[in-house]
This record gives C-alpha cells, structure tokens and sequence, in this order.
C-alpha cells in the first residue's frame, strides 16, 4: 500500500468512526445494508473470495445459494463495522444488553477457578462488542493481540478504540506479547484471541472443512504452558439487534504426546468448534481472505 492509499484509508476510518458513531441506530443499521447491498452487487476480490470460502462451509449450495450467503455476508460484516464504530458512543446497559452468549458457565466458572481462560474465537459476528460486554456486563478486564496495520496510525486508531472498551491490546509482532498473555494467566486473568487463520506461517495444519488450512498455536501453547483453561467461542446475528453466542466446551489438555503433538491435537479441536459454529451460521463468518493452504499455495506459485 503506497502513502497515498494508507492516508486515504486512516481517513475513511477516521471519517467513520467520527461520523457513524452519531446516528441514530437504525439510521446507522440502513446505512450498512446500502453499504453492503452495494459492495456485494460489485462483485469485487472481497466478495469472491467470501463466496469461494462459504463453498467450502456449505459445499452442496447452488450457485444462487452461494450468492443469497455472500450477499448475507457482506451485509452481517457491515453490521460489524457499523456496531464497531457506534460502540465508543453507547452506554454501559446497552452494551450489557447487546449480546447473550449460550453456556457462558463454562466462562464464569473457570474464572472463579483462579487459573485463567483463554477464549480462543473465528471472524465471526462482532468480537469487540462481546468483548465489551465481557468488561461490562461481567466487570472482567481481558488482554489480547492485534494485528499491526498500515498505516501506523490506523494502527494505534484500533488499539485506542479497544483500550477505550476496557481492553489491554498487545501487538502481534514486534513485542513480547506470548509472555506478557502467560503472565496474565497464570494471575488468573482472562486472555481473548481471534485464532482461524494464522498470521506467522508457522501455525498449526488442522482440518478444516475437509481441507488444509493453518491456525495459530498460541492458544493451545497458552493453555498448556500456564494450566489456564481453553474455551472456543462462536458468535453470530440474526434479526434482532442482540448478538447471540455460545461458549464451547473446554478444550482439554491430552495426557499424552509431545508439546507440538498436543498442540495439534488441541488446535484441531478449536478448528472442529469453529466449524460448528461456521456452519450453523455461514452467513456470519466474516473470512474475505485466503485461507485454505491450496489457495495459498497457488498464490505462492504464480509467477512474478
């Protein structure tokens, strides 16, 4: 991305969070679906590629179904980013009132349990607002990672806007952010990771859909080296303004094996939750990027 583009891109973020967050809810709910309707009938590379993704989740689709849960798609991530920017501007009970998570004992007692928990989640729905409800509804601080961006200062935009929900925000690369999340467990805190798809190329192959793809270790590295508890979570939509959610069962620990033996074991385990969630609900799966190893593959293989 040249300097251009970069400054272009901070500020339609900039714009929006400035802008969206001071309409009404259903004015700013309108505005997504347009946005949506719009970028979906344009059939872009973000477009395709979220449409060839759901072929893998819902392998037996027609043609017309791929295009209805694209289309869907697009329209649940732009619910996302109009949430997202709306959520510095909402109160304390509507973001208590703005997610109700299934089984959310598996959460709270391993909190009480003092050991920690590692809430390891897919792109799904919208995991800052679950997030905040974490630091809201539940009074719970939680550390996690982001992804640094370009520019830097979309960047420290995004790392200001979760701080500002009450979260500690840790960059994926150029820090220690794997000893800084041990030491948070091992005080009995609460660590959250997005963890589908892998940004280091040195993630775990699991399964995924019937194919290859790789996803990051750290969550089932977290669990074994600090004892904390691991708990996939799957988020999703649907026609009322609350989010839904369903906090798995833990991912246990094996018995047995080496620590990169256990860790594929317990990685393959968050991909088989994941998929579940993803295939209840497709249509919230917010994956506009490569993922599976054979596309990336082909990519790598294209000539320059």
């Amino acid at each position: 991305m040249s300097g251009v583009q970069e400054r272009v891109t901070d500020a339609l973020y900039g714009l929006g969070w400035a802008t969206v967050k001071k309409l009404p809810e259903p004015v700013a709910r309108r505005l997504g679906r347009a946005i949506a309707d719009t970028v979906w009938k344009r059939r872009g590379k973000g477009v395709l590629r979220l449409e060839a993704n759901l072929a893998r989740v819902v392998p037996d689709a027609t043609p017309q179904k791929l295009a209805q849960l694209s289309h869907a798609g697009m329209r649940s991530y732009l619910r996302y980013w109009m949430e997202s920017f709306r959520l510095p501007a909402w109160s304390r009970q509507r973001i208590a009132d703005g997610f109700t998570p299934q089984d959310l004992h598996h959460l709270t007692e391993g909190l009480a349990a003092g050991k920690g928990v590692v809430l390891a989640l897919p792109h799904m729905g919208n995991y800052d607002l679950a997030g905040a409800w974490v630091t809201t509804k539940l009074d719970t601080p939680f550390t996690t990672v982001a992804e640094r961006l370009k520019p830097e200062t979309l960047y420290d935009r995004f790392v200001a806007y979760r701080e500002g929900l009450g979260m500690e925000v840790l960059p994926h690369t150029g820090g220690s952010a794997f000893g800084t999340l041990a030491r948070r467990l091992r005080a009995g805190g609460l660590v959250c990771l997005v963890a589908d798809r892998d940004l280091s190329t040195s993630g775990v192959e699991v399964k995924f859909f019937g194919e290859t793809t790789r996803m990051p270790a750290g969550p089932a590295m977290l669990a074994q080296q600090t004892g904390a508890l691991l708990l996939p979570v799957t988020l999703w939509y649907d026609s009322s303004p609350v989010m839904r959610g369903r906090v798995h069962p833990p991912v246990d620990v094996p018995e047995t094996g080496t620590r990169a033996e256990k860790t594929s074991v317990m990685t393959q385990a968050l991909a088989d939750a994941f998929a579940t969630g993803i295939a209840d609900h497709p249509e919230d799966w917010h994956m506009l990027q490569r993922l599976w190893l054979a596309d990336l593959d082909h990519v790598e293989e294209r000539p320059a």
